[in-house]
């Protein structure tokens, strides 16, 4: 579609590409922003671009299409009014930090996997630490003063649950931010001088040494567990996958012909399609449990109907002594890459589907190196087969 030069009623209904669409001479700064969402659809938002006292900002001005396109250009008319009077168009608009809580959590739920169960944990951390004495202030008169208060009395006492409330104020003041209602971040770097040292050290997810890993699944093989239970551990460990993207596991997923499984984003935790090379005896787990299958289309369901539950796989080890949990296992896997192969550090990230922090060799590296991966998983098969006590179930 030619983008024209100021919008129509027509074009920004029909509009699919993503990008942000000016309205041209005499549109007061308004655009409209097309973009996908992490569910597949596009989200048309409108926003002005104002200036005030010098300084520039972009002001929300709702969602199409329950904002059309004439009141989006009457709202930019009317703020403009207001900037030409010397007047700040956000005054007496500005949201509470409550309204902006709502705001954020609504923004954020359909991109969360389990929109009820972040929404709750949401409102619960911060309806009971934060909005009792914050929420009716508005989000633009929110300091760091305000925010050491909430954060230090449970600091030291409850520490972890402190640093996500600390995120999730975060949070907030981005958006609050990138609304245009405030320029800087009070649960920021501003902060964090000022609160205590709590001591804490990063507590790693417990994994058994790469050389045990053939012995223990095979203490999982021979147990008296599930069988669709030891199947989907079995297949986390040779695929070095994350246990949701495991036990979430649908049989359209999977191409057998060209040894592929393909994760969807809703399952991943970057959120993006991941592919996954199968091993030889990655197939072979698929072949055993396909004789399980229920039809429900789930590749390891619970004996009782539906998913394996989150605590199903870490219960196996721990009832069999193992000392290690079922994400440890991406951890033995990394470290079998980095001490017994010659694989480059890109090839071992990308196998466990680790998202690039260096923003330019991401945008440079295209390629998933799947050929390369592919390699590296028949490998880390073959060495896990090549324990003696794993050989005799295989």
């Amino acid at each position: 579609m030619q983008r024209p030069k100021t919008l129509s009623a027509t074009f920004v209904k029909t509009i699919s590409v993503p990008g942000r669409y000016g309205d041209g001479r005499g549109g007061y700064g308004l655009s409209l922003l097309v973009q996908p969402t992490s569910t597949g659809r596009l989200s048309k938002t409108w926003s002005q671009r104002l200036r005030i006292a010098g300084k520039p900002f972009n002001m929300g001005l709702g969602a199409y299409p329950v904002v059309t396109l004439a009141e989006a250009r009457q709202a930019a008319l009317e703020n403009r009014r207001v900037v030409a009077r010397g007047r700040d168009p956000r005054r007496g608009g500005v949201p509470t930090l409550a309204a902006a809580v709502d705001a954020v959590i609504a923004i954020h739920a359909a991109g969360w996997r389990d929109d009820s169960k972040n929404g709750k944990q949401w409102r619960a951390s911060l309806g009971t630490y934060v909005l009792p004495q914050l929420g009716r202030k508005p989000v633009d008169q929110v300091t760091s003063a305000d925010v050491l208060a909430v954060l230090v009395p449970i600091w030291s006492a409850k520490p972890e649950t402190a640093r996500r409330v600390r995120q999730r104020i975060q949070a907030v003041m981005r958006w609050a931010i990138a609304e245009g209602y405030r320029d800087d971040n009070p649960a920021g770097e501003a902060i964090a001088a000022a609160l205590p040292k709590n001591g804490r050290r990063q507590e790693h997810h417990r994994a058994l040494p790469h050389a045990q890993v053939g012995a223990a699944l095979a203490r999982v093989r021979a147990s008296e567990a599930s069988p669709t239970t030891k199947f989907a551990l079995e297949f986390l460990t040779l695929t070095a996958c994350r246990s949701g993207e495991v036990r979430g596991a649908r049989w359209e997923e999977f191409d057998r012909a060209s040894a592929i499984w393909t994760v969807p984003g809703a399952r991943m935790k970057a959120g993006r399609e991941h592919r996954v090379p199968l091993s030889q005896r990655a197939l072979e787990v698929l072949d055993g449990a396909r004789e399980y299958a229920d039809g429900s289309g789930l590749v390891f369901p619970s004996t009782r109907g539906g998913a394996l539950s989150v605590n199903a796989l870490s219960t196996l080890l721990r009832d069999l002594g193992i000392a290690a949990v079922p994400h440890g296992m991406r951890s033995s896997f990394r470290d079998w890459a980095a001490e017994c192969t010659d694989a480059p550090r890109e090839v071992c990230e990308l196998a466990l589907a680790h998202v690039n922090s260096d923003r330019v060799e991401a945008a440079y590296r295209r390629s998933d190196l799947f050929e390369r991966r592919r390699a590296l998983m028949e490998d880390w098969a073959a060495y896990i087969m090549a324990c003696d006590e794993f050989a005799q179930y295989v």
